[in-house]
């Protein structure tokens, strides 16, 4: 078993040496479509599926889709900072603490489902309106120490839809392969 296959199904996020207008419209599509894919994704699973991981020791499916809620939130407010400020320095958060918080680990999916669906409506609709000298916009995030583009962030939360969608298609394909009970054995 490969771990990093397991964490990174989708591979690590490279944004391309030129992002190109196509490129940018597939990106905003993927935020546009990721609310229905989710819901098709996870709307049936029982209690007991949305336990599932999709390798050892990590988050479970429910946590996941909370994670989206939380981590989504979280973009379009930097969206918007760096849309309405001259070069923000963003805030970044602890993403495994908030995992743990009682909302973030509830079975109630589709309360971050619904959050998620009104999000990208406004998100989709901030991204379509956005001029080309708008992607160039710039923002600090001090994990990367560097300066980043508005259009580079955009490219990595096409990845990290991307890349959560296949997480829980792992958790439920792998069908509970990973539970601390299985792992131990």
């Amino acid at each position: 078993m490969d771990i990093e296959i397991l964490k990174y199904p989708v591979g690590k996020y490279e944004s391309p040496a030129e992002i190109t207008e196509d490129i940018f419209n597939e990106w905003i599509l993927t935020i546009e479509t990721l609310p229905e894919k989710l819901k098709k994704l996870v709307g049936n699973l029982s209690y007991d599926e949305l336990e599932l991981q999709y390798r050892p020791g990590s988050w479970n499916i429910k946590q996941v889709v909370h994670h989206l809620a939380d981590s989504h939130m979280n973009s379009f407010v930097r969206f918007k900072l760096v849309m309405t400020e001259e070069n923000p320095t963003i805030k970044p958060y602890d993403e495994a603490a908030w995992a743990r918080t009682a909302d973030a680990d509830n079975e109630e999916i589709m309360e971050s489902i619904n959050i998620l669906e009104g999000l990208h409506n406004r998100w989709v609709m901030l991204l379509k309106s956005l001029k080309p000298e708008h992607k160039k916009r710039t923002f600090i995030h001090p994990e990367y120490d560097r300066q980043l583009t508005l259009e580079w962030m955009l490219g990595l939360y096409d990845w990290h839809c991307r890349h959560h969608l296949a997480h829980i298609k792992q958790a439920i394909e792998k069908e509970g392969e990973f539970t601390p009970e299985k792992v131990n054995q």
